[in-house]
């Protein structure tokens, strides 16, 4: 139903790169959330109101924050679409990433509130209204937010969109914490004692840990992460068929929102290559890469010699006592300065970022010192490199 609606209300609906089409998905759910939610917080308040349930009534407050979620949402879709300008050269995409920032904030604050209610009706139980027709409604209730969960998932999945994958983690949430108040509904209809308040306290602690992790996750897409296994795929594989490129590394992605993706990486090739041609390979690169990922980037050249069997054995010789050192390690940028009476070696020393600082400086002066007593004559000279990537 979700790619007929799309269809019918979003023009050219399957060229999803475009701007202006992925402004309309993010529209358009959160359109379709914000009415959705809208009629479940209505018909939950009601409910629960006339049943006296606490669970009931803080599961329609939640509705009610969605709702304002879908609104962010949409608001933040307009502005995350407005082109660069001179104030924000980079462009305007990572509103995107702060709109589900303020979507965790307004579901803390939602979860707070029914906590605290529902502490007092703890303290203050009253005997619940149960009625037969009302929990269908509940459970009826149910594949709305189901079918919610699938339409947010399908545009997510379809634009690549933070706040839409948000929206549909928060949709599943609700129909799990819905699914709890029904059940303690029920069961404490048998109890002697009234369990509305501890179901109220579970669902308004399961709302705000979902708000946490959500804002844990766009805090962490702020602050800058790691490019993903894909993207070094992805690049790996169109920099290897390159065949002037004998190696990469100190790759680098900046996020700054979907479709203004840039990146850079250092390029290794042969000491003694024509620089015309390799120049030309690199432009190459940076448009394939461009036109096949969206991503824009910065290729720097390093060269390294290739055959030179000397600096080979030299190498290798070093590659032996950083693997004896921590055989996790590896090394790049190898290069040979060679004079009468100093054998300049200078390389860079990837070492993995868990490491605490002081355990990084013992592995390089152990390298440091198992180089330099292969031959008086080397000068190691190490620069560390810390490997963030999966």
């Amino acid at each position: 139903m979700i790619k007929l609606i799309t269809r019918i209300f979003i023009k050219d609906s399957e060229n999803v790169t475009d701007k202006n089409v992925r402004r309309d998905y993010c529209i358009l759910g959160g359109a379709l959330g914000a009415v959705c939610n809208l009629f479940l917080f209505a018909l939950k308040l009601v409910i629960g109101t006339f049943m006296n349930s606490i669970a009931v009534t803080s599961d329609a407050f939640n509705n009610l924050s969605d709702m304002g979620s879908c609104m962010v949402a949409i608001i933040g879709a307009k502005m995350s679409s407005r082109l660069p300008d001179r104030e924000h050269p980079f462009g305007h995409g990572r509103i995107e990433y702060i709109s589900s920032l303020i979507v965790s904030f307004i579901i803390l604050l939602v979860g707070f509130e029914l906590l605290r209610s529902s502490a007092d009706k703890m303290l203050h139980p009253e005997t619940l209204n149960l009625s037969a027709i009302m929990i269908i409604i509940l459970i009826a209730s149910l594949s709305v937010k189901l079918w919610m969960f699938f339409c947010y998932n399908f545009i997510a999945k379809k634009i690549n969109s933070t706040v839409m994958k948000a929206t549909a983690k928060d949709s599943i949430n609700d129909v799990i914490s819905t699914s709890a108040v029904i059940l303690s509904a029920i069961v404490g209809y048998f109890l002697p004692f009234s369990i509305d308040g501890i179901a109220g306290i579970a669902v308004a602690v399961y709302i705000m840990y979902g708000g946490l992790n959500l804002a844990k996750e766009t805090i962490d897409i702020l602050l800058g992460q790691p490019p993903s296994r894909e993207v070094i795929d992805s690049l790996e594989k169109i920099l290897s068929e390159k065949k002037e490129i004998v190696g990469i590394h100190d790759l680098i992605v900046h996020d700054y929102g979907p479709g203004r993706v840039f990146a850079s990486v250092h390029a290794e090739v042969a000491d003694d290559s024509d620089i015309m041609l390799i120049h030309d390979v690199i432009d190459g690169a940076e448009r394939q890469i461009l036109n096949e990922t969206g991503i824009q980037i910065v290729i720097h050249v390093d060269p390294v010699p290739v055959n030179d069997k000397f600096a080979e054995n030299i190498k290798n010789s070093v590659i032996e006592c950083v693997k004896a050192v921590d055989p996790t390690a590896a090394i790049h940028d190898f290069r040979i300065n060679n004079s009468e009476n100093v054998v300049g070696i200078t390389f860079d020393l990837v070492i993995k970022s868990t490491l605490e600082p002081a355990k990084i400086s013992e592995i390089s002066r152990k390298i440091t010192e198992s180089i330099k007593a292969l031959d008086k004559k080397y000068e190691p000279v190490i620069t560390v490199d810390e490997f963030f990537n999966e």
